[in-house]
């Protein structure tokens, strides 16, 4: 007992370890909800649908790195995916979404995929070019615009796989009318790091969704 009457606990007895066992609760709390989160969006990426698609108006190519003006390996792996699609009819307008990437860049990303699939035989017409996003919910917003300025109304996303789950959630979120996917298996990227980040880049993206909701920006985080 202290001069104020105050009580203090003695080390080893119950009421000294009441909080640290609180304390503990939580931290395995969080570490449940960590791993259940992780296992969730992983189990997404891995069985998300690759159905047969129907013919759209336009694939959307989500921009990546260029590497000296030329598309990375990446990038042309979603490259040759719009290519296909819009061989096989499938699509008759390519969106390429992408804007900097970092200052100084001689092109954006959406103008070194249009050289790139110009030199695969795609018509300049039929390239429309998104010049300004930085991040996924601008690809997809500001590709939105870009369709409209252009009567087109549907639309599949060209990613690779670990990507599409949220650039899809995002798409619904906007309002795409029947939002698709032709997501891409990648040969050149390291998946476990790629997987890993997205996991987080899509817990962000649900808090990036109540603050849009209310009419705030989206969260001053990174975002790829």
């Amino acid at each position: 007992m202290t001069a104020r009457g105050i009580r203090w606990a003695r080390p080893g007895s119950r009421r000294f370890f009441r909080p640290f066992r609180f304390l503990l609760r939580g931290l395995l709390f969080a570490l449940v909800a960590l791993i259940a989160w992780t296992l969730f969006v992983q189990s997404r990426m891995i069985w998300l649908p690759d159905r047969p698609l129907t013919p759209r108006d336009a694939g959307i190519v989500l921009g990546a790195a260029l590497w000296q003006d030329e598309p990375s390996p990446a990038l042309r792996e979603r490259l040759d995916r719009a290519a296909e699609l819009y061989a096989s009819g499938t699509i008759r307008k390519i969106v390429v979404s992408g804007g900097y990437d970092y200052a100084g860049a001689r092109l954006t990303e959406a103008e070194g995929m249009r050289n790139y699939l110009m030199d695969r035989g795609i018509p300049e017409n039929d390239i429309l070019l998104e010049n300004d996003a930085t991040n996924t919910y601008e690809n997809m917003l500001f590709s939105r615009g870009i369709m409209e300025q252009n009567g087109l109304s549907t639309a599949v996303i060209i990613t690779h796989r670990y990507h599409a789950v949220r650039a899809l959630d995002i798409a619904g979120f906007l309002g795409f009318e029947e939002p698709a996917a032709s997501p891409v298996d990648s040969q050149v990227l390291a998946m476990f790091w790629h997987r890993g980040r997205e996991t987080l880049a899509l817990a962000k993206w649900q808090w990036d969704k109540v603050r849009l909701s209310i009419g705030q920006p989206p969260a001053a985080l990174p975002d790829w």
